[in-house]
């Protein structure tokens, strides 16, 4: 129903409403108790409802009144004179709390509007100073190296040649991730990303994440418990190694060399749990959820290299499987990044084919 018509609907089933309610008052109580709940149904519309059902509401509800419960009933006549300053106070109310009402409806409406902008720009200037901030530097080292190869390349050893060559590699692969992360999350926000679940082995997803990052984490101890016996869970495989890559990799990014990293699985009795520990210097207090937000440039996000998109990704990817990401500090000065996965019940395995001739 069209939203104009809600309104004149209300207006309608008020009234017919108070009607019954005041048939059933109306032998125990003076007629004015009776004005006074048909009033209610006016103040009722009259705040949740423009000005066209308020003041049709109030019509109705004199109309009603006057019909059936002020002398002679039966008819829109009217015996005592005082009953229609009655059915003015009943416009009257209805023309000003509808306008109170209206007022304060745009008033919010304005507000959100504003917030939702204010909002938007805070987003877009974070958005060109991380880009400014992490691509800027890659494309400086990305030009400086091209352009000493292209001006004199044949005079360089091979060695630095290849040193230079790796270097924008490196380099280029580093402003291809941003951008991944970028569009990434836009996917995530926008709903394109359908889930292709299947059962899975956290143990094989972790195995394959620590293959790929191995270069990245050499210089950490990286700690793995993972229990043999885990339930397999049903998910979205490559979106699941991406959160995990990217905790691992934060933990890199935001911890010195040697610290310890450990990537821990537990299962609840209706979840389980993964958890990226590091013992690198903890979370400031109060930052524990802070982080996760978008573009949030912190001690354990959106630090150095970083365009405070990873953990935005780990959270909107886990809420996705219906899962939910959080962070808390450890002892020992240490920063513990988690999330779950629900637990569902493990395919049975395939029964043995019988043996025989039959």
């Amino acid at each position: 129903m069209d939203k104009a018509w809600t309104g004149y609907a209300w207006a309608v089933a008020a009234t017919a409403a108070c009607t019954a309610l005041g048939f059933a008052i109306h032998p125990r109580f003076d007629l004015v108790n009776v004005a006074m709940v048909y009033l209610l149904a006016v103040v009722f519309v009259s705040m949740r409802h423009a000005r066209g059902p308020a003041i049709a509401t109030s019509i109705l509800c004199v109309a009603a009144f006057d019909f059936f419960f002020v002398p002679p009933y039966g008819t829109f006549s009217v015996d005592d004179v005082q009953y229609l300053l009655t059915f003015a106070i009943m416009l009257a109310v209805a023309l000003v709390i509808s306008g109170l009402a209206g007022r304060v409806r745009r008033q919010a409406e304005s507000q959100a509007r504003l917030a939702f902008e204010a909002e938007t720009e805070r987003i877009r200037s974070t958005l060109l100073a991380s880009i400014s901030h992490d691509l800027r530097t890659p494309l400086a080292v990305m030009t400086g190296a091209s352009s000493s190869l292209a001006e004199r390349g044949e005079r360089i050893e091979a060695a630095e040649r290849t040193a230079l060559a790796r270097d924008i590699y490196a380099r280029a692969t580093e402003m291809s991730g941003h951008v991944e992360k970028v569009l990434q999350m836009t996917r995530l926000e926008s709903g394109s990303i359908v889930l292709d679940r299947d059962w899975a082995s956290l143990g094989e997803i972790a195995g394959s994440v620590l293959g790929r990052l191995a270069e990245r984490m050499a210089s950490h101890r990286v700690l793995v418990d993972i229990p043999g016996d885990l339930p397999l869970v049903r998910v979205d495989a490559p979106l699941i190694e991406q959160a995990l890559a990217n905790l691992l990799e934060n933990a890199a990014r935001h911890t010195p060399p040697e610290t310890v990293v450990r990537l821990r699985a537990a299962a609840m009795p209706d979840e389980i749990v993964v958890s990226v520990e590091d013992y690198g210097g903890g979370l400031p207090e109060g930052e524990e959820e802070r982080v996760f937000a978008k573009f949030q440039r912190g001690a354990a996000e959106g630090g150095p290299g970083g365009m405070g998109l990873g953990l935005s990704i780990v959270r909107a990817i886990v809420m996705l499987h219906g899962g939910r990401a959080w962070a808390e500090r450890v002892v020992g000065g240490g920063t513990a990044f988690r999330f779950s996965l629900p637990r569902e019940a493990s395919p049975a395995p395939p029964s043995e084919p019988a043996n025989g001739n039959g």
